[in-house]
């Protein structure tokens, strides 16, 4: 699926909003990836597959303003940025973590008024929760809860969306329902970037795709061409052992975490 390749007023000349130039970030002075290049554009989606520890969760990190580069170069609109992610934030870029970010406690219709949300607009993308306004956010199901997260995000009409396994451990038809609503948020003119462990469904709705690895960018393609390779793809990039496993001496197959 071809995603809108026009620039908004505020991209730069190549199109791109976000992007990354030999970006190499981690955890205090130990890199735990290396030369990363990308970049976002409004309208698509890119897709960001890998093994669990290849890496992904630290790049969308990296990107958002959570972690600093220890070398290369992070751009919005052009510019070299490193604004913390609070800055980022104002700046139009919506980052919804792997871990479902609502407060248990509130009420479903609370955790949306968070961070200027339209609820109006977030039971538009999500009419399932408006029988669940009242509901104290910890009883909803973890379909509900992310629902909550992505629909608050979405709702505030970003630049820039950055989501990191929005399906971890859902049903297929909640999983289904979330990718829809990121894919016409992209069509409605948003830069998305999608870290997914469904990857057949993550390349059916993105435009491009990054595939990584013990930290580095190892494959990158159109989403459709990369589709139509996928068995090649899962036997020769996903099917790997985790950075955890290679350090522990055990091995796995596992495709989600970063």
């Amino acid at each position: 699926m071809s995603g809108r390749d026009a620039a908004s007023s505020g991209s730069s000349a190549s199109g791109a909003v976000l992007s990354a130039i030999g970006l190499t970030a981690g955890y205090g002075s130990i890199a735990t990836i290396h030369d990363i290049k990308l970049e976002l554009r409004p309208g698509q989606i890119v897709a960001l597959l890998g093994p669990n520890g290849a890496g992904k969760t630290t790049t969308l990190r990296a990107l958002c303003g959570a972690l600093l580069p220890l070398s290369g170069t992070v751009l919005m609109d052009g510019r070299p940025t490193r604004e913390s992610v609070y800055r980022r934030a104002r700046r139009g870029i919506a980052y919804v973590p792997e871990e479902r970010s609502i407060f248990r406690s509130l009420s479903c219709r609370d955790n949306l008024r968070l961070g200027d949300c339209d609820i109006r607009e977030a039971l538009r993308i999500f009419p399932e929760l408006e029988t669940r306004l009242d509901a104290p956010a910890g009883l909803l199901s973890g379909g509900e809860q992310q629902m909550v997260a992505l629909g608050r995000a979405l709702s505030r009409r970003p630049r820039i969306l950055v989501a990191d396994e929005l399906s971890l451990g859902l049903a297929p038809l909640v999983v289904e329902k979330l990718l829809l609503a990121v894919r016409a948020a992209a069509d409605a003119g948003a830069a998305i970037l999608l870290v997914e462990q469904h990857v057949r469904q993550a390349l059916t709705i993105a435009d491009f795709a990054h595939v990584m690895r013990r930290g580095r960018i190892e494959l990158s393609d159109l989403a459709g061409s990369m589709l139509e390779r996928i068995d090649e793809i899962e036997r020769s990039y996903l099917s790997v052992p985790s950075v955890a496993a290679w350090t522990s001496g055990e091995s796995g197959n596992s495709v989600g975490g970063g």
